[in-house]
């Protein structure tokens, strides 16, 4: 049962939550203006801009633009939705200090911006959260609920830092709760396939762990993910073609909601029709609904034989194509990605030592996972290679080794830290994505690149192109309107070619704060109002991530 694997149990009764809830519950209801007569010097010294509702005017943010030329803006659109001020949210973050611990909250400047910014996103706002807090367990994230609840102080939940779409930043300041210290495999039933883990357990970690039971959780994304996270977006990966999305594998979650209370969504067997079906509602809300403090997900066994190969095309349409055609023949790929010509020719030049081991034809070209037994995965193979013939490919390059598949994908998994560290300084990048039908997918990827293609600027296509999903990137100078103008409207041509196609503005990012004005193209108002009164009905001082997937309310 691996017994040893499980690094600590989930304690419901520890002493110091125990006399916190006391706390908090007694003074549950006083004035949010109250004052600690002990204020840290650290806080005293505290230099993080706060940017509340009360005095917010207009929130600038570079990121995933408006349809007006230039930066969009966010402002909280009800009176009725008011937030602490900052020496409140101070006094909420002493409080909780006093309870957890010293220890267990920071007020580094240094850890505050990499809290509330992303290096990686272009969808950013200039808002910081005033204390980042390191809870231990359901318990501590509960205390740290209840105190946020009675000073109107928002929470912002915070795992790997990863995502892309703004989903961690602060516009309207608050308190971030860091779950790095929660990452422990609470339970792990080996002959029922399912585990249980706190939201800070990364994936690649978890699966290095179990390995030898032959089990594994299937999911892919970047490699420095953890679980809450994944949960969070509803993330997916280069293995999603076979194997699914986050919501797949979630069995059942713990949460921690706006007034510290404490819910489990189901129980542990594989299927249930009891109740609505809380689970997913809370995969993929991205926090703003509540917060996640234990996961358990179902374990795949690992597959007997797994292969990779590569071929390149003459052109993104042809490569298109030809997946298009390898997902309509039913043939059990594990994943199938695509590389544009201009990801090849960074790789060469830029990629590991292990990725420029060999040459790589810059034109596009396909990636390919091959997974199940070995007598099938020889058949597909061959199958694979006839479909692709028809499509001008290229020469095949098959792993001969384990070290060759594991160099192959990298060429693959690499793409984006590629990408990263050639960036010029004093520019961004711009990547996002956006997932349609199959039968349209080689249609919308070559609509893109051809436009992308006209900017001038490093532009690149990359995609999980077995589930119908790619991703696009472009460099580009913020501090030339003419390039800002250029990217705005080649990124909502994209997402306006996509919603045109019966596609989504996004396969597996999420909404953030940088795809609002879109999510209300694909599901029109009286969706987003119905999410709207799903949040309220929840969180009705609206301080769990707010300003994310949709704005404060207007009445």
């Amino acid at each position: 049962m691996l017994q040893h694997l499980i690094r600590g149990t989930s304690q419901r009764c520890c002493s110091r939550v125990a006399v916190g809830l006391a706390r908090v519950n007694s003074e549950f209801g006083r004035q949010a203006s109250r004052k600690f007569s002990a204020t840290s010097s650290a806080v005293r010294q505290s230099k993080n801009i706060w940017i509340g509702a009360g005095s917010l005017t207009t929130l600038g943010f570079v990121g995933y633009f408006s349809y007006q030329m230039g930066s969009a803006s966010l402002k909280p659109s009800s009176t009725a939705i008011v937030y602490a001020n900052h020496d409140t949210m101070l006094v909420a973050a002493e409080e909780i200090s006093a309870i957890l611990g010293e220890e267990a909250i920071t007020y580094d400047d240094e850890v505050i911006h990499s809290h509330g910014h992303s290096e990686w996103s272009t969808s950013n706002s200039p808002g910081r959260p005033v204390a980042v807090v390191y809870p231990t367990s359901t318990e501590d994230v509960s205390l740290i609920a209840r105190i946020c609840y009675k000073y109107n102080v928002p929470m912002v939940p915070f795992g790997a830092g990863s995502s892309v779409e703004g989903n961690f930043s602060s516009p309207f300041s608050g308190i971030c709760i860091d779950f790095t210290h929660m990452d422990k495999i609470i339970a792990f039933h080996e002959n029922d396939m399912d585990v249980v883990v706190q939201p800070g357990v990364n994936w690649v970690n978890l699966n290095s762990r179990i390995q030898e039971t032959g089990l594994f959780l299937p999911l892919d994304p970047g490699p420095t993910a953890q679980i809450g996270g994944m949960a969070s977006t509803n993330c997916s990966g280069t293995n999603a073609m076979r194997y699914g999305t986050m919501k797949d594998w979630v069995i059942n979650l713990t949460v921690v909601l706006a007034d510290g209370t404490v819910i489990k969504t189901r129980r542990r067997p594989r299927k249930t029709s009891a109740g609505y079906n809380l689970t997913s509602l809370f995969v993929g809300a991205e926090g703003t609904l509540g917060m996640i403090t234990e996961i358990a997900l179902k374990l795949a066994v690992i597959p007997q034989e797994t292969s990779v190969a590569v071929v390149p095309f003459p052109s993104v349409h042809d490569a298109a194509s030809a997946a298009s055609m390898l997902i309509r023949s039913g043939i059990q790929l594990a994943a199938l990605e695509l590389m544009d010509d201009v990801q090849m020719q960074v790789i060469n030049q830029h990629g590991s030592a292990a990725v420029r081991k060999r040459h790589w034809a810059e034109s596009p070209t396909l990636f390919l996972k091959f997974s199940g037994a070995e007598v099938s995965v020889r058949h597909d193979i061959q199958r694979v290679r006839g479909i692709c013939a028809k499509y001008k490919a290229g020469n095949f390059v098959f792993a001969e080794n384990t070290q060759d598949k594991l160099d192959l994908w990298s060429a693959r998994k690499e793409a984006l830290w590629t990408m990263l560290s050639i960036r010029p300084e004093g520019t961004e990048i711009w990547s996002t994505d956006v997932a349609v039908p199959l039968s349209r997918l080689a249609e919308i990827i070559n609509i893109s690149k051809e436009e992308s293609g006209k900017l001038g600027l490093f532009a690149s296509v990359i995609g999980h192109v077995g589930d119908g999903n790619f991703h696009q990137a472009v460099m580009y100078d913020p501090r030339k309107p003419e390039q800002v103008a250029a990217v705005s409207k080649c990124v909502h041509n994209m997402m306006n070619s996509a919603l045109k196609m019966e596609g989504t503005v996004s396969g597996e990012h999420g909404i953030g704060l940088g795809k609002m004005d879109c999510l209300v193209d694909e599901l029109g108002i009286d969706t987003i109002a119905f999410m709207q009164t799903l949040k309220r009905s929840v969180d009705p001082k609206w301080l769990l991530n707010p300003g994310k997937v949709f704005d404060l309310p207007k009445d």
